[in-house]
């Protein structure tokens, strides 16, 4: 079996040069196993529907479970002759059982058997990368119940805003995940139409089932137009973009822990096991970790933006040009895989500095906006009292001052409505729990938010079953 079925067709066999270029084989071993079980169904339906003898159909299945067993045991040779994985794996099955195995490759193209054992993979990984996202989920639930009611500055412009629960700033990067966690299941219910039996593109003259076919691939139905299934590769863009989404707020969060462990926050500390140290200065402990998560932000990118422009303008229905598509999706996978099975133990292990959180919050003004909210509620318009608390804070800074080192007759120099309650109203714990509103850093409200995200966990979990 010459490379792309050249037999009869060529006077000449291929270049070698053209070979080695056009070879995907060892890039794509990866989808052996999705290869194998979607041309045993194929096989399968052939034989049903007496397109080929039940008896070949047979044969076919057991030498293509021979094939998986030898791909298994490291004993099959993948060589670049052979192209693809398809080619390889239908030529080797030919092999073992003879004749009969050249009849699998009836009523289908390499067109759509590349797209649907794609598909499957892919299928398969989302389930794998969900997985490793609610692990990561776990933990921020975790460790946000074990810091319930630590305080920390929380911050807009990278300057100190107001006074936060660190629970409350963990259980954000909850919910970010949870949305990447919905945008993988979106898209594994969009990838569950099997193309096929779509052929090379224009469908075909046998009696095919492409019923039977897709539910024994575990799809949900066929796809509707065979053009479209055999040059469709959305669900590959469309991964990437949920890859890179996912990864953006691992890198955010990544971001995070490198300046909340620096010497100058001190929030946090990450265990030694998940640094590096200094060639030279033997006092550091660098967060590389976190940093190299942050960096490779841009290799996932980069994968998204490849694999955007390999289908620019790309003419229906099949071209070579998507041969290159499963480089980029297999680096995000394995990319995000690996990332965030890394984070989930990082943090779990990290140390929670809740004295310096609560010293610097202290240190920021961060109850300017309650002193603001409290004039509000003696009666002085909202911006009036902006302007009062920002000349008093004006005045903090001059001579060196928090908020609650004022004397009553300092406060009342700025406004003669703030009594001596002034000092509970802005006290940290009373500003954080102030702010009870849906979603908000109360503690209460805290504890209602991991409420829902357990209720999360636990209704959602089947979905990984």
């Amino acid at each position: 079996m010459d490379s792309k079925s050249r037999s009869g067709r060529f006077d000449l066999s291929a270049n070698k040069l053209v070979e080695d270029f056009n070879a995907t084989i060892m890039i794509e071993q990866r989808n052996c196993p999705f290869d194998i079980k979607g041309s045993q169904a194929h096989a399968t339906m052939l034989g049903r529907q007496g397109i080929i003898s039940k008896e070949d159909a047979e044969a076919i299945c057991k030498g293509l479970d021979q094939v998986a067993q030898e791909i298994r045991d490291g004993k099959f040779v993948f060589r670049t002759a052979d192209e693809d994985i398809h080619m390889a794996i239908e030529k080797r099955m030919t092999e073992i059982v003879g004749p009969a195995g050249g009849r699998l490759h009836t009523a289908r193209s390499r067109n759509d058997q590349t797209t649907v054992t794609t598909k499957m993979m892919l299928r398969a990984t989302i389930r794998e990368v969900q997985e490793a996202i609610r692990n990561l989920q776990k933990e921020c639930v975790e460790i946000a119940q074990n810091h319930l009611d630590v305080i920390m500055p929380g911050y807009t412009h990278m300057q100190t805003g107001q006074p936060i629960l660190f629970s409350h700033w963990m259980m954000a990067y909850f919910w970010m995940l949870e949305r990447d966690f919905t945008r993988f299941d979106n898209l594994y219910d969009r990838m569950g139409r099997c193309p096929l039996g779509a052929a090379a593109l224009a469908g075909t003259d046998f009696p095919i089932d492409r019923e039977f076919t897709a539910k024994a691939l575990g799809f949900d139905a066929p796809t509707e137009n065979s053009i479209d299934s055999v040059s469709d590769r959305d669900h590959m863009v469309e991964f990437n973009a949920c890859a890179a989404m996912c990864y953006m707020h691992l890198s955010r969060l990544s971001e995070e822990l490198v300046t909340f462990s620096t010497q100058d926050f001190k929030f946090i500390e990450l265990s030694d096991d998940f640094c590096t140290g200094s060639s030279i200065m033997p006092q550091k402990k660098n967060p590389d970790i976190a940093e190299k998560i942050r960096g490779k932000t841009g290799r996932v990118y980069g994968n998204l933006m490849a694999m955007l422009t390999i289908m620019k303008g790309l003419p229906l229905a099949y071209n070579t040009d998507l041969s290159e598509d499963k480089e980029q999706v297999f680096d995000s996978i394995d990319t995000l895989l690996a990332s965030l099975r890394i984070m989930t133990p990082m943090i779990a292990k990290m140390t929670v500095n809740a004295k310096k959180m609560r010293q610097n919050a202290d240190l920021g003004y961060s109850n300017a906006t309650d002193l603001a909210d409290y004039l509000a509620r003696k009666g002085v318009p909202f911006r009036e009292a902006h302007h009062v608390v920002g000349s008093m804070v004006n005045y903090c800074i001059k001579h060196g001052k928090r908020l609650d080192d004022l004397s009553l007759e300092e406060y009342k120099s700025f406004n003669d409505k703030i009594e001596e309650d002034i000092r509970h109203e802005i006290a940290l714990e009373t500003c954080v729990k102030a702010r009870k509103s849906y979603g908000g850093t109360a503690p209460e409200a805290v504890r209602h938010q991991l409420d829902v995200a357990r209720r999360v966990l636990e209704n959602e979990a089947q979905k990984l079953q």
